[in-house]
């Protein structure tokens, strides 16, 4: 495993489009779905990442409390599947239906959604306002595996709330850190 952290892309940048199946349903899911809400957070993660499964019901539960808020939500897992299979389709629909996701988890077969997004690691998450500008990119929480602090998503709920009720965010934002992005060998 390497440790990586989020390239923390620069605050403003536009949300690069997407359109990806969600393995639960099959159905495609597109960036613009989400037009209208006062916010969209994009998730990269995947199934075999320590520093995922450490969050996943954080995840799962962060997924339920906002279902009903003005927000989008989608998780993207880009890793390759041939080199770690538990990252297939199948393995993340299985994560997704034993958690209960409360919204869609797509698989970026080709990686190109991850290279748009410069999403370094897993978890690597962004928050776009309903402008689809980033307006936070960074870490879930401050715990981590083995660290003993609580999984609460205080800081993404903290960015959550903020682009919710049109505050500023906090202009101080840790990087995400986890498993690097499991990248395709080069052809």
């Amino acid at each position: 495993m390497a440790l990586t952290e989020s390239t923390m892309l620069e605050l403003g940048t536009k949300a690069p489009d997407f359109a990806l199946p969600d393995v639960v349903t099959g159905n495609s899911v597109r960036r613009d779905d989400f037009r209208g809400k006062k916010a969209l957070l994009v998730m990269f993660i995947c199934t075999h990442c320590p520093y995922v499964k450490h969050i996943e019901q954080g995840l799962a539960k962060l997924g339920h409390d906002y279902k009903d808020k003005p927000v989008g939500m989608v998780a993207i897992s880009s890793n390759d599947a041939v080199s770690y299979p538990d990252d297939s389709p199948e393995g993340l629909k299985k994560q997704a239906q034993t958690l209960g996701f409360a919204f869609p988890y797509l698989y970026d077969e080709t990686q190109a959604v991850a290279r748009a997004y410069k999403a370094a690691c897993t978890p690597d998450l962004f928050l776009f306002d309903e402008a689809m500008r980033l307006i936070y990119r960074g870490q879930f929480d401050r715990s981590r595996p083995g660290n003993g602090i609580p999984v609460t998503g205080e800081d993404l709920r903290a960015a959550l709330d903020a682009a919710i009720s049109g505050r500023p965010q906090t202009t101080v934002q840790q990087p995400s850190i986890g498993c690097n992005i499991k990248w395709k060998p080069a052809r």
